[in-house]
């Protein structure tokens, strides 16, 4: 029997229109991604990759098609139900860290959990916890962002994205902000956490960024044009 994919958009179509204009930024895209899958989505600019991760992260609707998630349709739900499932469900990792700077790196981190009813602050400080551990940040949990590196920024970014233990994570130009040290870093961190069981999206221009993950797709014109698998480099084993 065939798993059921965590992602599953059958003809999806997002269309942007302006008085004299209609922009297809999705053209028609039919996608399946299993859970426990690395993904990252390539292209030129303009191509539909933003726009397709931010319909599988349910910050943007389609105009036309379907959206199910770990088997249930979200395409159709209502704002208030779109945003429970986006917090439950879906860590997002941006480009520009988007931490609030008047609060603590345990605050940001902490910041998604408490717009949950099913968690007390004992919890929430726990998964809190284990997160920046995860992200090796424990030891700056005091700190703002404004005192820590780019690098270390981005690293309390995955940390928040991570923190609710969500169904996929999303990244969306992650080391677009980095210089190539922490660049290495951030991408080390990604294939870790997919290591140990997430499922990672990743949009990306950076050709050594894509190859980190095991599946590839390409979009042009908002159209899915390529999909292929990445094989990985296989550690030789020396005998004894």
């Amino acid at each position: 029997m065939t798993e059921q994919p965590l992602i599953d958009l059958r003809a999806a179509k997002k269309i942007f229109f302006t008085e004299e204009l209609e922009t297809w930024a999705l053209n028609n895209v039919h996608l399946t991604i299993g859970k426990g899958e690395y993904v990252s989505i390539t292209g030129p600019s303009g191509c539909g990759k933003s726009t397709l991760l931010s319909v599988i992260g349910l910050l943007n609707s389609l105009t036309e098609g379907s959206y199910w998630l770990n088997g249930a349709e979200v395409s159709a739900l209502g704002e208030k139900d779109r945003a429970r499932v986006r917090n439950r469900d879906i860590g997002f990792i941006f480009q520009a860290f988007n931490l609030i700077g008047e609060m603590s790196v345990f605050q940001n981190v902490e910041l998604p959990l408490t717009f949950r009813d099913d968690l007390d602050k004992k919890q929430r400080h726990a998964l809190v916890a284990e997160a920046l551990d995860q992200v090796e940040m424990g030891h700056r949990h005091k700190h703002r962002p404004a005192e820590l590196s780019g690098g270390q920024q981005q690293r309390v970014a995955i940390a928040r994205a991570v923190v609710g233990r969500p169904k996929v994570l999303l990244a969306d130009e992650p080391t677009g902000n980095l210089d190539s040290k922490n660049a290495e870093m951030v991408m080390d961190l990604l294939d870790e956490l997919h290591q140990k069981g997430s499922t990672v999206v990743m949009v990306t221009h950076d050709p050594r960024s894509a190859e980190r993950a095991h599946r590839q797709i390409s979009l042009f014109d908002g159209k899915l044009v390529d999909d292929r698998s990445i094989a990985q480099p296989v550690l030789a084993v020396v005998e004894s």
